[in-house]
Order: structure tokens, then sequence, then C-alpha cells
């Protein structure tokens, strides 16, 4: 797979701070049940590394001390991680909201069987990603069958409760698009998604959330092989909007790693490029545990464009109005 870290430091993005943390982000591990072209963590059935139980501890006494307001669950899957259950229920005894980066197709994995209903119960926040509400789409990125078992894996979220009004159980799905090209306006689209899962599947949901797919990792490394990689950041540096920096994800939140290693979003995490704090890096969710990161700086590189490009794009989608 081609490195693109080393040419992401072309246009040089402005400097930012941290604010107030309110959000930790958890990479539970990168095994995941399916293997994704746009995914930037290159997760995939093969790979072994998952949080252990040690390092989830520590994710519990740091939320038993801190001011974070809610935790986001990524991988791959992490639904797969053999802690990931303790981990929402003792989360959720600490009064801190959860949300669950769940792919779909994993409640139809072996052992999943009751997954939905822990869900419910445990009145997680999902975060589903479905790229296309076009099934030829879907399969086309991810595998044949994977549209089919997704909109299944809805109708049951659908049955517990999750994106129906006033049911209290949020179900927000995620649109990548499938090229080096920014995402179309979110409320746009939000509405053709809900018209179309409704009319053609009976499928409900609560909000559509539009990510820009970032040049690194699996896609980085493919924008590279088809030589499209400069292109695709002139692209973003070109629809670059400075009023979208007061809102990047990064502000609010800080990454964490399978092995608790810390980094200032998900996106640095794959780059391996670590949080710096008192001048050191390297630093461990044990070591912050009581400190405080408001106004630490916050490493950038030019991968940092594809969150303040147009609309801009964050874990909770879009920014502003495009």
């Amino acid at each position: 797979m081609h490195a693109t870290l080393p040419k992401l430091n072309q246009f040089r993005f402005p400097a930012i701070d941290r604010g107030r943390l309110e959000t930790l982000q958890l990479n539970l591990g990168y095994k995941c049940n399916q293997s994704c072209l746009h995914c930037h963590v290159n997760a995939g059935p093969t790979r072994t590394e998952m949080m252990d139980r040690e390092t989830v501890q520590t994710v519990l006494r740091f939320l038993d001390v801190s001011e974070v307001s809610a935790i986001d669950l990524t991988g791959g899957a992490p639904e797969l991680n053999p802690y990931f259950r303790d981990l929402v229920s003792e989360a959720r005894q600490l009064g801190v909201k959860v949300m669950d980066r769940c792919n779909l197709t994993v409640l139809e994995e072996p052992g999943q069987e009751d997954l939905a209903e822990f869900l419910a119960a445990s009145q997680v926040e999902i975060v589903a990603s479905l790229p296309c509400y076009l099934e030829e789409n879907v399969d086309g990125q991810r595998g044949d069958g994977v549209f089919g078992k997704s909109i299944r894996a809805l109708r049951r979220l659908n049955q517990f409760g999750y994106g129906r009004h006033n049911s209290g159980l949020t179900l927000n799905l995620v649109y990548n698009p499938q090229g080096p090209s920014l995402p179309p306006p979110q409320g746009e689209l939000q509405q053709q998604y809900k018209q179309h899962l409704l009319s053609e599947y009976g499928v409900s949901f609560n909000q559509l959330f539009t990510l820009t797919n970032m040049p690194i990792q699996r896609f980085g490394s493919t924008l590279i092989s088809k030589g499209q990689f400069n292109e695709y950041m002139r692209t973003l540096r070109a629809s670059y909007r400075e009023e979208n920096l007061s809102s990047v994800m990064c502000r609010s939140l800080i990454s964490v790693d399978w092995q608790g290693y810390v980094y200032d979003c998900d996106f640095n995490q794959m780059l391996g490029l670590e949080l710096v704090h008192d001048n050191r890096r390297k630093i461990r969710l044990e070591e912050l545990i009581g400190k405080n990161l408001d106004g630490n700086p916050i490493v950038v590189r030019d991968h940092c464009f594809g969150c303040t490009a147009g609309q801009g794009s964050s874990c909770g989608g879009a920014l502003g109005a495009d």
C-alpha cells in the first residue's frame, strides 16, 4: 500500500488549538467483517488488533473523573471487540452518551443475533454506514449482498424503535462519495435517502451525515495508484472554507487507538500523528487522566483540508451549508 503521509505537507494547513474536550473517540480494533475501498482504517476480516480489557478499564477511569459527555466507538466493527458490551454498559452507568459506528451487516454475524436488542436497551446512538441508497452502488463498493444485509439490519433496528418518531433511539446514516469528489449538499441528499428508503424498503432514520473521503490509508493508496492523488488534494485545498475551522471535530474530541495511545483525531491516528502535550508524543490515555487539554495545539497536515472543504466534514456530518 502506498504511503500518503509524505504527500500531506504541500499546502500547509492553518494552525489550530483545542477547545473543551467533550467526546472520547475510541477505536476498539481493526477487525471488521467488511473491507471497504473508502475505509481510512484499512480494516478487514484478517486484522487482529483489538483493545484489551486493561485499556477498556483505563477508558472507564478517564470517564469517571473527566467532563467528557460522550464516547464514540469505532473500528473496524467495534461490536466485534469482546469487551464492547461491557464498555457500553459501564459507560452508560456513568451517565455518558454512547455512539456506535455500525456497518449494519455486523448484526448478522454469528454471535450478534441479540446485538440490536442490546443497543436499544442501552439507549446507544447508532451511526450506521450506508454509502448509497441504491443496491448496485453499495454492492459495488462493499461486495455482493451487502446492501440486502444492510436493509435487513435497518428494518430490525426500526423494529426496536430506532429512527422512529419520539422513540428516543437515534439512528443516523453515513454517506461517503464513491470516488475523489466532495459530498453533495447534505440536506438535499438526506431527503433523497429518506424518500427512497421509506418508499422502497419501509426504512426510516433520523439524519444523514455526509463525510468527505480522506486521502489516507486504503483510499489514499488507491488515489496514488490511479494517478488521482494530487488532483484530489488540489480539489480539497481549493474548496477550503475558513469558517469551518471553528467547528472541526478535533477541537472537542480526542481519539484513542486500540493500544491506548492518544491522537487529535481518528485520521491522525491512522497516519501515526500522535497528540502532542507538554512537548511529548506517544502519550497514553492513562497519562491524561485529570489533565486539561484546553488550548493544546492540534497536529495538522494537508488531509485536514478534507474536514474544511465545501460544507465541511466531521464525524457528525457537514459543518455548514454548501
